[in-house]
């Protein structure tokens, strides 16, 4: 895994600055903490931080092809190297190294700009074709790495891994952009290309861009895609485990690649379960598992990483992890996340991924896409719920359904009342294709109310779902409604939050590499074919998954109930000399000058008084607020004395 950087100064005649290409991957030294690699050629300059993962010694990059006319920098592993690269000498290429870096620039060498669709992997690239003095930058398939870019208006391109890097830029000055902010506060996430900082792109997912004299373009090379409803495939259940057996155990295979010890995370759900069982009993009887554990027991499944530890015999670390804790990492947090962020969950992973490097490993597997792609998450079962009682909209028996998914609605009867109409909210128009999602933007979309008027002039509900409806693709409202879902929580919640926030950036700010098998393209595209009724069976989520490990891993833990990975919030924000904290105080609010600090004291007095249970919103909101503030703090200007 490393840091990617660099400059090209398209049409100008400007040439490349090499100390500011230094200073760029300097920024990034945290992704790539043991070599650095720069090429500069006149108007071209590239720079790398590499964490040597395969070909240690050899592995250095920039990576060129034989006569040195095509160079590449890159971020990631690209997993079936060694197939390419036995195909690629076949064909005549000659290779200097054994890194799985080499096989980009033969590839490209072979197949021109279609040579990312033979890449199984997670990659960032930067390749350099001097012939024709073209860059191409490309990100993998289901933005696992980031990559961002910013276009100068003397026609100069900018780009790097991470967007700290970008401000290293001398022309690149930091400014919150309002309408990234709003949408992360309605959808969660930004929609790329849209970040939350002014003339700051991110580079789509499957997504590449070429630029060369007069032409800067993107496209996507591969997109995710279900059938029309009425015509999936109907095969038996049978078939469709044994072929996800078969997907799954090879694309672990290729993730244990390298050069170095491979870890694996072991939450006690049941996907991080199947990796972690499939490493142990097939290819590494000695391995080394890590999981985070919290002090508080609603959070907490140190019992079934108990009975997992147990069960595997796997050499476990874990991390315990309370509300002080999260309060004192959480600035850290969002400096490697830059974004704001609405939820607690990514510290204690970052907590986790230091632990990890502290055992010195560099690389772990984990569970991450099982629950996107084979139907885990709570969201999806409400949809099919509320299409449910759609049909029969005044029933008073279908809503209670929702009970099986959120029993403490029931546990009051005036509660009850509120979330049957929270619930009822556009219960009928099963036709829109964000049905499955409006409810959780509407309710996220409720924190904008602490935003002063100033910035709130900055915002427009319609430009947030017209960038939302030019970014999906149009044949979703072909699909089945579980597939609409899919897509949604897949290209959104899934790349721009819990691969950035939670994965790429947690893990990499202590140089850790991520892995994730259930992210296998190949499984990915076979998950669109499976029918419905395979993955949530009734209301049993993963249905599939479960059927086809039962035989592998402990029934406790293929038949317990879903226990989505979350994290304290409001009390994580008490200690007066956390740096989280500090900035939520009046004065660094009015400094900052995006919320009105009366509203946010108001939240405050309620979230931190003695018994106060705030609501999901509430805290939802105090989090994006401290996650903002601390963005500015470390971005912009300081907010209060470190």
């Amino acid at each position: 895994m490393c840091g990617i950087a660099g400059v090209y100064h398209i049409d100008n005649g400007a040439t490349a600055d090499r100390e500011v290409l230094e200073r760029m991957v300097e920024r990034l030294r945290h992704r790539g903490p043991d070599e650095r690699g720069y090429y500069v050629d006149g108007a071209i300059g590239l720079g790398q931080c590499r964490l040597s993962i395969i070909d240690l010694e050899g592995g250095r990059q920039p990576v060129f092809n034989e006569d040195r006319s095509v160079a590449v920098i890159f971020n990631g592993e690209i997993f079936n190297y060694l197939e390419l690269r036995k195909f690629l000498e076949a064909k005549g290429h000659r290779f200097y190294t054994r890194s799985d870096t080499e096989v980009l620039v033969h590839c490209y060498e072979e197949y021109g700009l279609r040579f990312l669709e033979e890449l199984n992997g997670q990659f960032a690239i930067a390749l350099w074709d001097k012939t024709n003095r073209r860059l191409v930058l490309a990100r993998d398939r289901l933005g696992i790495r980031p990559l961002f870019y910013s276009v100068r208006g003397d026609g100069s391109l900018v780009f790097a891994s991470e967007v700290k890097a970008l401000f290293c830029y001398p022309q690149i000055e930091p400014r919150i952009d309002p309408a990234g902010v709003e949408q992360v506060f309605t959808t969660w996430v930004t929609i790329p290309p849209r970040t939350v900082f002014e003339n700051i792109s991110e580079l789509p997912p499957a997504s590449l861009l070429v630029a060369e004299p007069g032409k800067l373009e993107t496209e996507r090379y591969w997109k995710l895609c279900y059938p029309r409803e009425g015509e999936l495939e109907e095969r038996s259940l049978e078939y469709y485990c044994r072929r996800l057996e078969e997907l799954l155990d090879d694309a672990v295979a290729l993730r244990l690649r390298a050069d170095v010890p491979v870890a694996s995370y072991l939450s006690g759900g049941i996907d991080s379960s199947i990796i972690s069982t499939i490493v142990k009993q097939k290819y590494n009887p000695n391995l080394k598992t890590f999981s985070v554990m919290f002090s508080d027991p609603q959070y907490d499944e140190r019992t079934y990483q108990y009975e997992m530890i147990k069960h595997l015999g796997t050499r476990h670390v874990s991390v315990d992890v309370d509300e002080e804790k999260i309060g004192e990492s959480f600035s850290d947090v969002v400096f490697f996340a830059e974004k704001p962020l609405i939820r607690t969950a990514p510290a204690p992973l970052f907590l986790l991924s230091r632990l990890v490097r502290q055992h010195n490993i560099k690389v772990v597997l984990t569970g991450e896409g099982a629950d996107e792609f084979f139907g885990g998450y709570n969201i999806f079962k409400e949809d099919k719920i509320r299409r449910f009682w759609a049909e029969s909209p005044s029933s008073k028996v279908r809503p209670l359904l929702l009970l099986s998914l959120y029993p403490y609605i029931g546990k009051d009867a005036r509660a009850g009342a509120f979330w049957q109409m929270f619930f009822k909210r556009g219960l009928t128009d099963t036709g829109n294709v964000f049905y499955s999602h409006e409810i959780r933007w509407h309710n996220t979309s409720g924190i904008l109310m602490y935003f002063n008027d100033r910035f709130r002039r900055g915002f427009s509900h319609e430009r947030v779902m017209g960038e939302l409806e030019a970014f999906v693709d149009g044949e979703i409202k072909y699909w089945h409604p579980l597939c609409r879902a899919q897509y949604l929580e897949a290209m959104l919640f899934m790349s721009g939050y819990l691969l950035s926030s939670q994965g790429d950036r947690m893990m990499m700010g202590h140089s850790v590499e991520g892995r994730f098998p259930f992210l296998d393209h190949r499984l990915v595209e076979f998950s669109t074919t499976i029918p419905p009724k395979y993955k949530i069976h009734v209301l049993n989520e993963k249905y599939i998954l479960k059927k086809a490990f039962q035989h592998i891993i402990p029934q406790s833990v293929v038949n317990r109930e879903k226990q989505p990975y979350r994290a304290p919030i409001s009390q994580c924000f008490k200690n007066p000399q956390c740096l989280a904290t500090r900035v939520l105080d009046p004065e660094a609010l009015r400094r900052a000058d995006y919320f009105d600090p009366k509203r946010v004291s108001g939240l405050i007095s309620k979230t931190s008084s003695y018994g106060a249970t705030p609501s999901a919103r509430e805290d939802m909101a105090l989090v994006g607020i401290a996650s903002l503030q601390l963005l500015h703090h470390h971005f912009i200007a300081p907010l209060v004395p470190v």
